[in-house]
């Protein structure tokens, strides 16, 4: 499979999840910032192959060798961002992007490797599952912390934007995975969050709440 097609492959799961129901041409060509008629291409070329179930004007969906090649994408993708943080020192912020160009090298026995000396890890440091080799990933009770009320807390255990300057806002303010949170306050006007962590007291907004996701523990 060319790079162009794994990338395809990995969007389509991350717009669709387990849900069989398919993805519309438009939604993936936004997502990969491209155009609808390329998507089109593309789709066409992976149904050959029986990875997606393509109709025209029914959108994109995988199939079960879709779905299986997308999640080793995934695990690959997640078990390099794990090594870059614990073995190369890289910051959660900086190993995304390198991620994107390991997670195409075809070596399934460096993969596995990389597993076990990481100690099979079941989270990257975003906080998102580590699928395992046969494709199964440990769902976790979580929530945003947008949808929680006054005086309820939980830990932060995973981000929903893993974007660098997002990470980079948490890391400045001290906002990390495994530190407790709770709510004080909620500002009637704009939703943004007054909230205390080990003894600190801080102010967010809404946006990043909703981009915050936390285990109850209250």
């Amino acid at each position: 499979m060319t790079r162009s097609e794994e990338n395809y492959l990995k969007t389509i799961f991350h717009l669709g999840g387990n849900d069989s129901a398919p993805i519309t041409t438009n939604a993936i060509a936004e997502q990969m910032e491209t155009k609808p008629s390329s998507v089109t291409d593309m789709a066409k070329k992976l149904a050959e192959k029986g990875l997606v179930n393509h109709k025209k004007y029914q959108g994109v969906s995988l199939t079960e060798l879709g779905t299986k090649t997308a999640l080793g994408i995934i695990r690959k993708h997640r078990l390099w961002e794990v090594f870059l943080v614990k073995k190369l020192d890289f910051s959660w912020d900086e190993v995304h992007e390198v991620a994107e160009q390991l997670e195409h090298i075809k070596s399934e026995k460096l993969i596995d490797k990389i597993d076990a000396l990481l100690d099979f890890p079941k989270y990257d440091p975003h906080g998102d599952p580590i699928p395992t080799k046969d494709g199964k990933f440990q769902e976790r009770d979580e929530q945003l912390l947008s949808d929680m009320s006054i005086n309820s807390k939980g830990v932060c255990v995973g981000v929903k934007d893993s974007s660098a300057p997002f990470l980079k806002f948490l890391d400045k303010n001290g906002i990390a995975l495994g530190k407790t949170i709770k709510i004080l306050d909620i500002e009637d006007f704009d939703q943004s969050l007054h909230i205390e962590m080990e003894g600190n007291e801080l102010r967010i907004s809404h946006q990043i709440a909703s981009n915050l996701f936390v285990k109850r523990n209250d």
